[in-house]
């Protein structure tokens, strides 16, 4: 079977290459991976122990952040290398300093992954979620190099456990261990041979309380609010914003509207510009003269999405009219009670917040507007949503701690293993 695995992998670079001329994330995708060894090479010392960290995007590195962090301060001595497998997570993260080398991750061939490891001679690997490349796997264990899965989820109707992808159970069998974020996840994996689990939790949630804690101030925001309350809709595409558009036009009295797309560049930006009143400004363009009074702001650059959910009064996540939602937690930590499309059921903390009162499905305009009535108009509904979304997050604090304290001992080991 290990011949149709790498027989597709060829084939899904043969697609990105083809794709190259019109695609502009195959572009870049298939850029940044030239000359991936030679950078190697030229940067990478080994003068201090190496662990890497490998992360498919930015929302797995937002989930690896905590870890990558809590071991940095535990091992200074110690150098990470962080890889990339998708342009949006390496061209966002590329500069990060919390890593000593930053590179795309070379497509996971057998040349490329035994080339990879015999140049980088990781100490430890640590896989983020569902970065579940087989001759890397294959290449780790060749080499002795103990390598683990973090934040990770299992499901019965994932290819692990379905007839044909039975030899994938028996590479899975090979890893160190396993943390993951729910119990049934574990059971999966015990049920079919994998007793190296853990369960631990999901890392994202120490990830966004620390941001919680955080004194960041966006003054452009914060003039624009005023005394306002703000509706904030985050991660959004087209679907997402034909509900926000209507809600502008209910004019709510006292309610401004901030929207941060999932996409920032300038031709999606000004798309949705077009659908906004003349009043709305764009937030890298605010400025005293017409901040205060405008209705609307939209958030055109990356990376302060966490951090400005800390001025919501509500929020909807963007995503549950198409492949999924995105994150509900960023907006939950600092007690803002979140709305979200209908396709959630396979984000379990999506789940958990609708029971525990802090969240609320939609599924059309109707149904939306009601949520957004009754929220704000009732306020000890509010309060109590408001109270169960913050509490959910400070109770599922921890995993982060029990990760690095497995990464110590493995460290440790290694560390009297070589005197």
């Amino acid at each position: 079977m290990f011949f149709f695995y790498n027989l597709f992998i060829q084939l899904y670079n043969l697609t990105i290459w083809l794709s190259k001329p019109f695609n502009n994330k195959a572009r870049m995708w298939i850029a940044g991976r030239k000359d991936v060894f030679k950078k190697i090479i030229k940067r990478v010392e080994h003068d201090k122990p190496i662990v890497w960290f490998h992360c498919a995007s930015l929302g797995e590195f937002e989930q690896g952040l905590p870890v990558i962090e809590s071991f940095k301060e535990t091992f200074p001595d110690k150098q990470i290398i962080l890889t990339f497998f998708s342009p949006s997570g390496f061209e966002i993260r590329k500069n990060y300093p919390g890593a000593d080398y930053i590179f795309y991750l070379p497509a996971d061939t057998r040349r490329n992954a035994r080339r990879f490891i015999d140049l980088v001679k990781p100490e430890i690997a640590v896989f983020v979620k569902y970065e579940f490349w087989f001759n890397y796997m294959r290449e780790l264990k060749r080499s002795y190099v103990p390598y683990i899965f973090i934040s990770t989820i299992f499901r019965p109707k994932q290819h692990f456990f379905r007839k044909w992808g039975r030899w994938q159970i028996e590479q899975l069998r090979q890893a160190d261990h396993f943390f993951v974020q729910n119990q049934s996840s574990a059971d999966l994996l015990q049920k079919h041979g994998i007793e190296q689990v853990t369960l631990s939790g999901d890392t994202r949630f120490d990830r966004v309380h620390n941001i919680a804690k955080q004194k960041r101030v966006f003054p452009p925001i914060e003039i624009f609010k005023g005394e306002s309350k703000i509706f904030l809709a985050g991660s959004t595409w087209q679907p997402d914003e034909e509900l926000i558009t209507e809600l502008i036009k209910l004019n709510f009295d006292g309610l401004k509207i901030i929207i941060a797309p999932h996409e920032v560049h300038e031709a999606r930006i000004q798309t949705l510009m077009r659908k906004l009143p003349d009043s709305a400004i764009r937030y890298s363009m605010a400025d005293t003269s017409n901040v205060t009074e405008a209705p609307v702001m939209v958030i055109d650059t990356i990376g302060i999405l966490s951090h400005i959910y800390k001025y919501a009064t509500l929020a909807y996540i963007g995503g549950g009219f198409g492949s999924g939602i995105h994150n509900t937690l960023e907006a939950a930590t600092f007690g803002v009670p979140v709305i979200f499309g209908p396709n959630f059921n396979k984000f379990h903390e999506a789940v958990d917040l609708i029971e525990r009162g802090g969240a609320y499905n939609i599924s059309s305009k109707s149904e939306f507007i009601e949520v957004i009535n009754t929220l704000l108009n009732n306020q000890k509904k509010y309060e109590a949503s408001s109270f169960a979304a913050r509490n959910y997050v400070e109770q599922k604090q921890g995993a982060t701690g029990i990760i690095v304290n497995y990464l110590k001992n493995i460290s440790n080991n290694l560390t009297n293993f070589e005197k």
